[in-house]
């Protein structure tokens, strides 16, 4: 009989390995330990304006590192040690950059508590209520939660207080399984970045929710007053619990109510999921509409903070697939199964330019053969790939020419002597 893990590595390798290119490396990961390989990563490393996103990260944290109280400072030295020791192994480092963002959200995010209140701009109370009624006729939230039941806390307690917090785990493993190699760094990096900047702009204008405008109406708020649960303290008496009254209430940031980061998560998260699942995009945009409903029916945001945090994710989701997302090519089964990488452009679309090229062959001498990967333009620009780090630390051991098309955002392969693979 199979030993268990005997039976789900080839369970694994049938499900997701079975087209698996003889000589392709784009999907190994690297498994070294020593750190002297890393710095001779940065030491070759091609500076570029993209590598200030390092800078931002950690201005943020040494600002964090010195406002935070507790933990003391030996703890906070020491998570700081590990965290520079796991960019520094190989084995690690291929994680934790893309964590980078990550990580400079969720601390900041923390630290919020401990931000004097007389640093921090004044509370606009009125500003969302008043734009509500200005741009849809009224508080659309207490239209949706004047009439409760359990049935419904229970239906918008789902997306808002499970799915919510799950989804990006989720979401990170079908990516690294079924997208192209490179695609979970980007994704990983925009979420971040997605969310550092909503919480940056939660702290310049700090915003209150409509749960406080049926509190205490529209009076002057301050950063004494605490958060509340809003409809999740109902979940938490028909469950029993008390999953959600006592966190709320200590919640570090009271006053963030736009952008809603809830909305960016989880438009974020369809965009990209659309982007691996195309014709999954209908049901995807039916989880928007459920966080949205719910959000606005638990009185934790009004709907112009759902569209704030809607254009924010839309927008950096933009900036992330014109510049750095990996196409999905629909033939792959798996991550595993690519031989070469295109940048910016489907495969749908892929054949209508290879037509455009084919006209001409004069300039590119080039024809169909650029289905086959094996074609090259008379004047190519070359660009760096990477699967974990895309125009930003990477490993070079792992790299492999392309040839970049500017005019059209096509990433045309080109024959890799090193590998004697196509990349």
């Amino acid at each position: 009989m199979l030993l268990p893990t005997t039976y789900l590595r080839r369970k694994f390798r049938t499900l997701f390995m079975s087209d698996v290119p003889p000589s392709s490396t784009l999907a190994r990961l690297d498994r070294s330990w020593d750190i002297k390989k890393t710095v001779r990563r940065v030491q070759r490393h091609r500076w570029t304006a993209y590598d200030l996103q390092y800078l931002l990260d950690f201005t943020i944290a040494c600002f964090v590192f010195f406002i935070v109280t507790e933990p003391g400072l030996l703890v906070k030295l020491v998570i700081a040690a590990l965290f520079a020791l796991a960019l520094l192994i190989p084995i690690t480092s291929q994680f934790f950059f893309p964590f980078v963002p990550i990580g400079t959200w969720l601390i900041l995010f923390y630290s919020c508590r401990f931000i004097p209140a007389d640093w921090r701009p004044s509370i606009s109370v009125s500003v969302l209520p008043s734009l509500e009624t200005i741009l849809y006729g009224g508080n659309l939230s207490n239209v949706l939660a004047a009439h409760n039941s359990a049935f419904l806390d229970i239906l918008a307690w789902i997306p808002y207080g499970l799915i919510h917090f799950g989804a990006p785990f989720v979401c990170s493993a079908i990516i690294f399984l079924f997208a192209a190699p490179g695609t979970l760094p980007v994704f990983a990096r925009s979420f971040g970045y997605m969310n550092l900047i909503g919480v940056s702009i939660q702290l310049l204008f700090p915003t209150s929710p409509p749960w406080y405008e049926n509190m205490y109406g529209l009076a002057p708020a301050t950063y004494d007053i605490r958060g509340s649960p809003g409809g999740l303290a109902r979940v938490d008496k028909i469950l029993g619990l008390d999953l959600y009254t006592t966190g709320f209430t200590a919640s570090p940031m009271v006053f963030g109510a736009f952008p809603s980061l809830h909305s960016g998560c989880a438009v974020i998260e369809v965009l990209f999921m659309a982007h691996v699942f195309p014709r999954l995009t209908p049901y995807l945009l039916g989880y928007i509409l459920w966080i949205w409903w719910s959000t606005m029916y638990l009185t934790h945001h009004y709907f112009i903070d759902l569209i704030g945090g809607a254009i924010l994710s839309a927008t950096v989701f933009y900036i992330a697939a014109r510049n750095f997302l990996p196409a999905v090519q629909m033939d792959k089964a798996s991550r595993w199964s690519y031989d070469y990488i295109e940048m910016g452009v489907r495969p749908a679309a892929k054949a209508r330019l290879t037509k455009e090229f084919d006209a001409e062959d004069e300039e590119w001498g080039i024809s169909s053969s650029v289905e086959s990967g094996n074609a090259s333009p008379t004047s190519p620009t070359e660009t760096q790939l990477s699967e974990w780090e895309i125009e930003t630390l990477a490993d070079d051991e792992f790299k492999a020419p392309v040839e970049n098309n500017t005019n059209n955002k096509l990433q045309i392969p080109k024959y890799n002597e090193k590998y004697s693979e196509k990349v």
